[in-house]
């Protein structure tokens, strides 16, 4: 038990040391991901679960549409 503890102090050390720090002090901005809040969504289509179609026009109602997409662990 003693060496494990020894060799599991002695890989995180050695992970310790190998974390950079930016020191420029600049923060980098990533670059936006996927619609903006209110931008209309490109027209698609794609299979559901069942097998049918699925399309934006299909999709839309009246006060608008919210798509979630989840991938799950047992893909």
């Amino acid at each position: 038990m003693n060496f494990a503890s020894a060799v599991l102090f002695f890989v995180s050390f050695l992970a310790l040391g190998n974390v950079q720090e930016d020191l420029s002090g600049k923060q980098a901005v990533p670059p936006p991901l996927g619609l903006q809040v209110g931008q209309r969504a490109p027209s698609f289509s794609l299979r559901d679960q069942f097998g049918h179609e699925q399309s934006v026009e299909k999709l839309r109602g009246t006060n608008g549409t919210v798509l979630l997409f989840v991938r799950s662990a047992d893909w």
